[in-house]
């Protein structure tokens, strides 16, 4: 938070933006409740922010991550500061061939299904060498 949006010093005006950055899909769990930002999540955060605020910045908007938005789309949106909401989704290459990916679940499924068969058969054969 800056109260100096107005635009000196090197900055630009920021006084009628306000810019988003979702971070949730950066860092590591560490435990079940606390995620740690490595230093290249660190810089990238920083990075964006001071591209944003800078004249000489060359920031622009990374649908998934970041977006500069207007106050007035922000009160359209009745104030709800949530980032996904203006960040959006991320692009991601739709080169996904769902017939090689279904064939190859399939392949992984009998498999799978293949190989409990088998360790039932040695559970049932130990159980049977237990009851003697």
């Amino acid at each position: 938070m800056n109260r100096n949006r107005k635009g000196s010093n090197g900055f630009r005006d920021r006084s009628k933006e306000i810019l988003f950055i979702d971070a949730r899909n950066l860092g590591h769990l560490i435990n079940r409740r606390t995620k740690e930002l490595s230093q290249e999540d660190v810089d990238k955060i920083t990075s964006t922010y001071h591209n944003w605020r800078n004249l000489d910045g060359n920031y622009e908007d990374i649908a998934g991550f970041c977006a500069s938005a207007p106050i007035s789309k922000v009160k359209e949106l009745d104030y709800v500061l949530t980032p996904g909401r203006y960040v959006g989704l991320p692009d991601d290459e739709d080169d996904f061939d769902f017939a090689e990916r279904f064939a190859s679940l399939k392949a992984e499924l009998e498999k799978q299904i293949a190989e409990e068969d088998t360790l039932n058969k040695i559970i049932m054969n130990n159980l049977k060498k237990i009851e003697q």
